[in-house]
């Protein structure tokens, strides 16, 4: 069972995978039930997330529902396999909410990261000083001690785009840019990084530009993640004053999906995004 009993993405994510194949191949739960000589209540909990199925119940399944590419098996039968592996970030967990820690798993597992940021520049790319700054001003009161662990956190949180595990597509607002929302020192800084970091060839940083109108102001900051080879989305992460939402119904992915598209063919290319953003540097240098 996932720790404390509270879903996992991975145990979600396999547990939504089963039960879209069980309908697919018309079988009902109390028939996959009998597949793995179990009960239907063990069906409803895997398939909810609240449990996790056995390697060898999601072969047995999967041979049932007649599933045979291999690429889909392997995803599944790994997501069974480590669905309940502790974290880097886990050392970190009593300093972080448990929506933060379904975030953080999102982005260790996939393949393909996109975010839209039109106010905050994004935690994937800030430095120590700029997640400090904005951890600090943030609407709520954080201890000190917690301030420097969820900066560890950021940090930790950006090996993975650092190593090239991931390939990361982020698209800033120009307002973002041109507005500090920190001390000018720590923006210039963030700006110069963001540079640096866009020239990975994993990652591509473009910018919406003011001129694109009212789009910034319609669509609110998200993420989404793709778990495989192609670039299907298959999760996305809302922030909200609440904490982080994940929205994983066919509906929401696809109109996010199209948002982002949307979002990137009336964004700047990434090297005149590059130029806008080296131009508002040197701005605020001679400012």
């Amino acid at each position: 069972m996932p720790t404390g009993g509270r879903p996992t993405v991975r145990s979600r994510r396999l547990g939504t995978a089963l039960r879209q194949y069980r309908q697919a191949a018309k079988f009902d739960q109390p028939q996959a039930a009998e597949v793995i000589a179990s009960s239907q209540a063990r069906i409803s909990r895997v398939e909810s997330g609240h449990m996790t199925a056995r390697v060898i119940e999601v072969r047995l399944l999967l041979d049932a529902y007649g599933v045979t590419d291999p690429e889909v098996r392997t995803k599944l039968e790994d997501l069974a396999k480590h669905s309940k592996s502790r974290g880097w970030w886990l050392e970190h967990a009593e300093h972080l909410r448990p929506d933060y820690v379904d975030h953080i798993a999102l982005e260790d597992d996939a393949t393909y990261i996109r975010e839209w940021q039109p106010i905050m520049m994004p935690g994937l790319l800030q430095t120590p000083a700029y997640a400090e700054a904005s951890i600090v001003g943030g609407p709520h009161h954080i201890e000190q001690e917690r301030v420097a662990q969820l900066v560890k956190v950021r940090a930790g949180r950006q090996a993975k785009i650092d190593e090239g595990g991931a390939s990361y597509t982020v698209i800033l607002w120009e307002g973002v840019l041109r507005h500090s929302l920190v001390h000018v020192e720590i923006h210039r800084e963030q700006l110069a990084a963001i540079l640096e970091v866009g020239k990975r060839k994993n990652v591509t940083v473009q910018v919406l530009p003011f001129s694109a109108g009212v789009l910034a102001g319609i669509i609110s900051a998200f993420s989404s993640f793709s778990f495989d080879e192609e670039p299907t989305v298959e999760a996305v992460t809302l922030e909200n004053l609440r904490g982080t939402s994940v929205l994983e119904g066919p509906k929401d992915l696809v109109a996010y999906a199209n948002a982002y598209d949307l979002l990137r063919s009336s964004a700047l290319t990434p090297d005149a995004s590059a130029k806008l953003i080296r131009d508002v540097w040197r701005s605020l240098k001679e400012d």
